[in-house]
């Protein structure tokens, strides 16, 4: 088990070893309790320009050596994936869960 702490802020590597992003928090489901998203922060300065991409919780592996998660991401697909402007957080209804998993070929 690990603590929601921990996770937040851990950064987020694709597969060639480049950091795309760091955790910002855990989206759990408030029923079952299952971590169903991360919300990865990627880009920006000083806060502005940030964006927020719902990444599943089963396209991240945690990588002991690098100290962080990794995920095979293409550029192309980070690039088109869902994001929202982090002061625009909205709850993920089923339709928008749907176009999440689907973007990242998961069952829905």
């Amino acid at each position: 088990l690990i603590d929601s702490d921990s996770v937040e802020g851990t950064t987020v590597f694709n597969c060639s070893g480049e950091r795309i992003g760091s955790v910002a928090r855990l989206l759990i489901d408030k029923r079952t309790g299952v971590t169903h998203y991360v919300e990865m922060e990627f880009g920006g300065f000083l806060g502005f320009g940030k964006e927020v991409y719902p990444l599943p919780w089963e396209v991240l592996e945690y990588d002991v050596n690098i100290g962080g998660y990794l995920v095979n991401l293409t550029p192309e697909q980070l690039k088109s994936a869902p994001s929202y402007d982090p002061t625009d957080r909205k709850p993920i209804d089923h339709g928008y869960d749907s176009h999440i998993r689907s973007h990242y070929g998961l069952p829905e």
